[in-house]
């Protein structure tokens, strides 16, 4: 593995940067929203940027999945193998969804799912182990932890289908 030079970015995240086996210089950008962006540098001008491309979580995951995640894959079947019955999930809150704007005890996502959620990621904040009063907001990303069948009964919920 090559050696990655970490930068913080204050206000924004950190970068980390590599140069490949064949001398091209790249660079990720994982800002404090979780965006990422993908950075390619100019052979001519290692300082300047050839290419961004912003990546959503769907391309990220697809991307480490194609570039050899399948690693990360076995060893999480391998944990599920572990607490069988057991999943977890990041699951996004869509502003369609019903329970948007509405406590934790509102939904009552335990009690109709099984499923808990465990932190959400809002922004620049992560607000670990929720109360009950917690508010579910647009744009919110919930650490749930459940079974197979109730995390898609969230996921279903949460993307206001």
């Amino acid at each position: 593995m090559g050696d990655v030079q970490e930068t913080d970015l204050p206000g924004i995240g950190k970068r980390f940067d590599f140069e490949t086996s064949s001398g091209a210089r790249v660079g990720v950008i994982v800002h404090r929203t979780g965006r990422r962006d993908l950075l390619l540098y100019s052979r001519d001008d290692p300082d300047s940027c050839q290419t961004v491309l912003a990546l959503s979580d769907a391309d990220v995951l697809t991307l480490v999945e194609i570039l050899g995640g399948s690693r990360i894959t076995a060893h999480l079947t391998a944990v599920q193998q572990e607490i069988e019955g057991l999943a977890i999930d990041w699951i996004d809150v869509d502003d369609s969804s019903r329970w948007a704007g509405k406590t934790l005890a509102e939904a009552a996502v335990h009690t109709r799912t099984g499923v808990s959620i465990v932190a959400i990621m809002r922004a620049d904040e992560t607000v670990p182990a929720p109360a009950a009063d917690t508010e579910l907001l647009p744009g919110d990303r919930v650490v749930a932890v459940g079974t197979p069948q109730g995390l898609s009964q969230l996921a279903q919920e949460l993307s206001g289908t």
